[in-house]
């Protein structure tokens, strides 16, 4: 699919919203166009995608039907769309964890295909993202991951909330640990 037809789905969808034909709340895409087009080159047909709730463009440019899509939309189901190894969820960084255990799977079967995980700037910041991004990285699976930065966390603007500055504030030290973390014997922790 390209850009235009990209486009000219979203402008569709918001038409039919913007008349009354979908109830439900509507999270389409824009602006964005050239840089997931670029990105899905390297996507392979039988590659798991995990997404958020502004998924609509992953679905096109997977190759997966504008019909199928166009008709989850409409019966309400924007936030919640998906299909054979196609899911989204609209919980803020909780697809990175399933994404990572996708992966896990992924690997451990020798499989030869990877997870695509999308993920909004918001997202980005949260613990779970950014542990989720590590565990895949440390282990080594087969996992990219893609933050869309739009400068925006619904409707607060991203840099407002997290902040600009760039000063590493964490102070790191190694130890030998003395007591167990949890045990048995003369120290048992509860």
């Amino acid at each position: 699919m390209n850009k235009q037809e990209l486009i000219k789905f979203t402008e569709n969808i918001a038409n039919l919203y913007e008349n009354g034909k979908i109830k439900a709340p509507i999270h389409l895409g824009g602006e964005n166009e050239e840089q997931l087009i670029k990105i899905f080159k390297d996507y392979k047909r039988n590659d798991w995608i995990l997404s958020t709730w502004r998924s609509s463009y992953h679905w096109l440019l997977s190759g997966r039907s504008p019909k199928k899509l166009k008709k989850q939309i409409v019966e309400g189901h924007s936030m919640h769309i998906y299909d054979d190894k196609f899911f989204t969820s609209a919980i803020v960084g909780g697809i990175a964890p399933i994404a990572v255990g996708l992966a896990w799977g992924l690997k451990l079967g020798k499989s030869s295909n990877k997870v695509w995980c999308f993920l909004g700037d918001g997202a980005y910041a949260c613990g779970i993202v950014k542990e989720s991004i590590a565990y895949a990285e440390g282990h080594d699976l087969p996992i990219q991951f893609v933050i869309e930065d739009n400068n925006l966390t619904v409707r607060a603007n991203t840099k407002e909330i997290w902040g600009t500055k760039k000063v590493l504030k964490v102070i790191k030290y190694e130890y030998i640990r003395k007591y167990p973390h949890a045990g048995s014997g003369k120290y048992v922790m509860f």
